[in-house]
Formats: structure tokens, sequence, C-alpha cells
């Protein structure tokens, strides 16, 4: 007999338990190996989960819509159509004896890839099976695209989206600036996130109490988390007149104001690393990549945090696109892990909403965060004597003062006001 529990993935380093979207299969449905089962939503995506085993989906204990923890089976696989009502009185019982029936159950394995998935040479096939995300095979299928040809860039060697298009546009000449606008700030040249504001996926009656969503637990976790790091803040005052004009000049472009400033906090990056590190137990992390984190308010409760990885190397109308397209796959919930856990410094922007100053709470894992607020007009006292009006913004540093202190947050945020108030047109170099 062999009878089969499946069981909850973890679908990231942080997810303790899964949410049952929904179940592709019925019970009683004839499953292949590698074939898409269930859908779940994990602490910061939804994402499809396929199966290591052939037979028929005889069982489903986790309906839609319930939770279960990490490692908890959460349906049974008979190998043969004849054993399904066995599988069902199995389940009765408490699913004791499939466990024994099976010595080395195997989870169900994530779309997005689980190092059991591919091996570590970055093979893009298992026993055979191409390992592809559901968005690569759906547009493979639209553009006619032999997935076997392709080398995946994700992990482990999946092949994501981003490779099917890269082979489609291979041989096209680049072009400096994207046709259509991507997403811009709602009220320039107030520098903005390019996310509206979120709508509540429940509405809240009075003297009643609705359940956090798996994004909002997801935050109350980190946030809980982040209480026990000793943090420090520093305030700064930068003129944006020069970075406001640049915006007015190439927004027809594409370009966002969310890109200029990921990109000029991760030039000035380049110039202070501790500032890009981390804190762990052996010592500073000084991490290799400058990945910049825009933190992002989802539509139905919680936030995430795409992340513009390299931000320091790549040019400011490709960094627009794939803001866009972060944005675009954060709110459908279809992010890759390493597109929102793979951050080095976190930008969180309220200035959209007329917020002039705020402190931000340090992610884990990261050494800073910087919130920045609107961008508005100030009288001043110019250089010779006289008055003048300038476009000026608050920006607040919060660091982790077990490796960084006062002294470096200052020199970063001076070096990112001069970028920002002389050199502004350097970003689009």
């Amino acid at each position: 007999m062999s009878i089969h529990e499946v069981f909850m993935p973890a679908l990231s380093s942080t997810m303790t338990e899964g949410k049952i979207v929904s179940w592709v299969k019925s019970p009683g449905d004839k499953v292949e190996k590698g074939e898409t089962v269930v859908v779940v939503e994990s602490d910061k995506a939804d994402m499809d989960v396929e199966t290591f085993y052939e037979g028929f989906l005889a069982h489903i204990i986790v309906q839609a819509g319930e939770t279960a923890s990490v490692g908890e089976a959460i349906a049974f696989i008979a190998e043969t159509e004849a054993e399904i009502e066995t599988a069902k009185s199995l389940a009765n019982s408490g699913g004791a004896a499939a466990a024994s029936s099976t010595p080395e159950p195997v989870p169900v394995a994530a779309s997005v890839g689980i190092p059991a998935l591919a091996s570590q040479n970055g093979s893009n096939h298992k026993e055979g099976r191409l390992i592809a995300s559901p968005r690569a095979r759906k547009l493979a299928k639209e553009l006619k695209v032999d997935l076997t040809t392709l080398k995946g860039s994700g992990p482990y060697g999946r092949i994501v989206a981003e490779d099917v298009e890269a082979l489609v546009n291979k041989g096209k000449q680049p072009t400096p600036a994207p046709a259509t606008p991507t997403v811009t700030p709602v009220a320039p040249p107030a520098p903005s996130t390019p996310a509206p504001a979120p709508t509540p996926a429940v509405a809240a009656v009075p003297g009643s109490i609705v359940p956090l969503t798996t994004f909002q637990n997801a935050v109350v976790r980190n946030m809980v988390a982040s209480l026990s790091v000793p943090v420090f803040r520093v305030g700064y005052t930068i003129t944006t007149d020069e970075l406001d004009k640049l915006y007015k000049q190439i927004k027809s472009k594409g370009v966002t104001m969310t890109a200029l400033l990921a990109k000029a906090v991760a030039v000035t990056l380049q110039k202070h690393p501790l500032l890009n590190a981390s804190y762990s137990d052996q010592g500073i992390v000084y991490h290799s990549d400058i990945n910049i984190s825009v933190a992002v308010a989802m539509d139905d409760g919680g936030l995430i945090t795409p992340v513009l990885q390299k931000a320091d190397a790549v040019d400011i109308y490709s960094l627009s696109r794939t803001w866009k397209s972060l944005v675009e796959r954060a709110r459908s919930k279809q992010l890759q892990p390493q597109e929102y856990n793979s951050g080095t410094f976190t930008l969180s922007n309220l200035g959209m909403f007329g917020v002039d100053k705020f402190d931000a709470i340090l992610p884990p894992g990261q050494g800073s965060i910087l919130a920045i607020g609107a961008s508005r007009p100030q009288v001043v006292a110019t250089p010779d004597g006289l008055f003048a009006v300038r476009q000026q913004m608050q920006v607040n540093i919060t660091s982790d003062h077990r490796i960084i202190y006062g002294a470096h947050a200052a020199a970063f945020l001076q070096d990112l006001a001069k970028l920002i108030e002389t050199n502004a047109h350097s970003l689009t170099l």
C-alpha cells in the first residue's frame, strides 16, 4: 500500500504557518508528479505548490481558508484509485497509519523553489522534470518559448518569468527609456511612493473583532523581533529643488520618484558600506550587493518590502521598470522570496500622505531604514543673506546601534543630501 501524507511546506525562511488559499485538485482527481495541487499563502505571497507524488488526491485534511503549521499534514495522496477509501479511513483515524506506511514522507514542493526541488549546481531539472515558476510557464506558452532551452536564474536554477522575457527580448536594441510610463507619484514634485492608500479587506463593524491576515501577522512577528535591537535615530533636512527638476524632465520616460530616491540612497551607500551592513553574533556582515527594500502597504492589510536588487549598478530607467513590475506582482501576491527578503537597506516613504516626518522601525536582519517625509516649500536664508523659497523634505534614519554610531549615520545623510542637492543629474548616468 502506498498512501502519502502531503505536508505544509516552508515557502520562506521566516514562515511558521501557511493558509490554504485554494485546492487546485479535488478529492479523487488524478495528480502527476510535479503538478500543482494547492495554492498556499505564506507570510508574503500566494504560491503554487506541487507534489512529488503521482496518484490520486485521496483526502483533504486542511480545507481552503484554513491554516496549518509548517510540516503539518494537509492532505493524503493514494498511489492507486483503489486505495482512496483506505486513505479516507486513515485520515479519520488521525493519519498515524498513513505515516507509517510511507517510511520517508516527502513534503509538497513550492513552485518558487525549495532546495529539495533542484540540485545545488543550478540545474533546473529534477528527475527529468523541468523546474519553472507558474508565471514562467504561462508566459512561455503565450510567447511560444521552449523552456528546455533556458537556463534558470532563479533560486537553485529555477526558470522564472524574467528568463523567458530575456530570451524574447534578446537581440533587440535597448532603449534609453521605456515607452510606457510606470507608476508615478501622486503629487509631484514631492517625492512619494507609488502605492495607493490600502483598502481594508474586511469592513470594521463596531464591537467586532477582525482576525489579522497572514501578512499582518508576519508584520507583528517582525515588529516584536525588532524590539530587542538597540537603535538610534538621526534626522536631516534635504533641499529637493534639483531632484524635483530632474524628475519633471524624465518622468515622461517612465522614471518614478521611488526609483530616483532608491538610486540616490544606493549610490550614497557605496561610500558608506557600514550603513548597508547588518549585525550577527559572529560580527558585522558586510553585504556584497546594495539591495534597496521599499515598504509598500498591501490593499488587504499588511506590509511588504519589494527589493530593488543592486540598485547602485542598475540604470534609472531599468530600475523604474523593475519597480513597476515588483509593485504589480506584490499586489497580486506573486513575488518570489528573493524579491522581498533580500534587502540590505530599507526606504519607507509616507510623504505621499502629506506626512512631514516620522520614525521607521528597523526591519529584522538589516542595519538601517530611512524614513522619508513630504517635500514642501520652505522659506530659507541664502548664503548671500537673503531669503528664498526652497523645496525641502525631512528624512530620519533608524540604525542598529550595535554596529552603527551617530557619526556614521550623520556622514551618510550629509553625502545623501549633497548628491540630491547638487548632483542629482548624475543619477541618470
